[in-house]
């Protein structure tokens, strides 16, 4: 799982999780990167048995929250996956600029690349009491509206705060209670 010193404790245990970017890079500007992220979760959902309780996508980062039997093998394939497909994307639609960033930002050791999308690790912190949980999710889908993007976090368009107020959101989330 990278050279974070945030690791998973707890890999049955639910997690609040942050993927960023290299550099910050504001990749999720476009809605088909944010898609792919989207798919990832889903896909996990069905396949891997990933519990995903909230989640946040903003434009150089995420928040999650999230559980499965083997998390850290879940959060390798969700990184690998979206990274990948990200960068086939980026190169497809010749988005230069970012691609010349990501690979100037590329670790040294990372010898089998040419590009490093994620930052290593992903800053994962045991949820461990319900209270934890309800203020993990409350940070999640009030960052949209921090930062002013919108004055209601159900109003953001990439967040499980449609899901938690009752209307559809994008994808199926595990609300948790």
């Amino acid at each position: 799982m990278g050279r974070s010193r945030y690791v998973i404790t707890d890999p049955a245990a639910p997690h609040f999780l942050t993927c960023t970017v290299m550099e910050w890079l504001p990749v999720f500007t476009r809605p088909d990167t944010v898609q792919i992220v989207l798919d990832s979760w889903s896909y996990l959902r069905e396949h891997e048995g990933l519990r995903l309780y909230g989640y946040v996508v903003l434009e150089n980062h995420l928040h999650f929250v999230a559980q499965s039997g083997r998390l850290d093998l879940c959060v390798s394939h969700f990184k690998s996956f979206t990274a990948r497909r990200i960068i086939d994307y980026l190169e497809a639609h010749s988005v230069e600029h970012l691609l010349a960033r990501l690979r100037f930002a590329k670790r040294a050791h990372k010898q089998d690349r040419e590009f490093q999308f994620w930052q290593e690790g992903s800053h994962a912190e045991l949820v461990f009491s319900e209270a934890m949980m309800r203020e993990k999710l409350e940070y999640i889908h009030a960052n949209p509206v921090k930062r002013g993007y919108v004055d209601r976090a159900e109003h953001w368009r990439y967040s499980s705060a449609r899901s938690y107020a009752g209307e559809a959101g994008l994808i199926e989330v595990d609300r948790w209670v």
